[in-house]
């Protein structure tokens, strides 16, 4: 059986959040140079990850990813020291959450298994008498 896992999403304030889509997104751009390239290893539109990348770097002080135009090279994206910190920063705190997770959660048997939707087996329920 598969350790339970929590899905993160910080808060900051009203208009700044960072969660589990941003900061993959954030982590193909580092692999690959490239908003289009990472949003379409991600199955997003280049206009849904400009508009997260967008929000990332509008909602702190500084930049996460900074981008070179056109011409020869032709233009690319790349983490800032402080995209890398944030990456680093969620994926800690994800894991910390994680092994409080499985700690809290895993003598809870789930009802149905999510590899194959089969229900997970259970003990007969005795009729009262």
């Amino acid at each position: 059986m598969s350790k339970p896992q929590a899905h993160i999403r910080i808060d900051f304030t009203d208009g700044c959040s960072i969660g589990p889509g941003k900061i993959a997104l954030l982590e193909w751009i580092d692999r690959t140079g490239s908003l289009s390239a990472a949003g379409r290893s991600l199955g997003m539109s280049y206009r849904r990850a400009w508009l997260l990348l967008h929000s990332v770097n509008d909602s702190f002080t500084e930049a996460s990813v900074t981008f070179s135009v056109g011409g020869k090279d032709g233009g690319g994206a790349q983490l800032t020291p402080f995209g890398r910190k944030l990456i680093a920063n969620y994926r800690g705190f994800e894991s910390a959450v994680d092994t409080l997770a499985g700690k809290a959660f895993s003598a809870l048997r789930p009802a149905r298994s999510a590899a194959t939707g089969a229900p997970a087996p259970r003990k007969a329920l005795r009729r009262r008498t």
